[in-house]
């Protein structure tokens, strides 16, 4: 009969996950008194000043109103509003009319960036 090897046996009992647990748990215990260190020497740094508000503040004209939404945008929610009409909630739809309208926003600035022939892509693709 053979000897059995102590350093086998408890290698066999530890699992992956309790391997990999007890190294995450050296790596905390290895750095948490340098970061005790670092903490009880870092300054505490002086309160922000607060500066008092303008007399007279001017709110911003149209800041919160969205843009009217494009043609092309509206185009697309007749569309899903006659397909999928029935199934969507009006929620719904006018969370999908914004994600349609920043969709074509989108693509018009992409279209507006003009590329000549001659550009090349912005990765080269190799295999192997």
């Amino acid at each position: 009969m053979k000897p059995k090897d102590s350093c086998s046996n408890a290698a066999a009992q530890v699992s992956r996950r309790r391997f990999a647990k007890g190294i995450v748990a050296s790596a905390a215990l290895a750095a948490a008194p340098l970061a005790c260190s670092v903490s009880s020497n870092a300054q505490t740094p002086p309160a922000p000043k607060q500066s008092p508000a303008p007399p007279n503040p001017q709110p911003t004209p149209n800041a919160a109103a969205p843009p009217p939404p494009s043609p092309v945008a509206e185009a697309y929610t007749s569309v899903a509003r006659a397909r999928f009409g029935a199934h969507v909630t009006d929620e719904e739809m006018s969370r999908i009319e914004r994600d349609l309208e920043g969709n074509v926003r989108s693509t018009e600035r992409l279209r507006a960036f003009k590329l000549n022939n001659s550009d090349e892509p912005d990765f080269i693709f190799g295999a192997g």
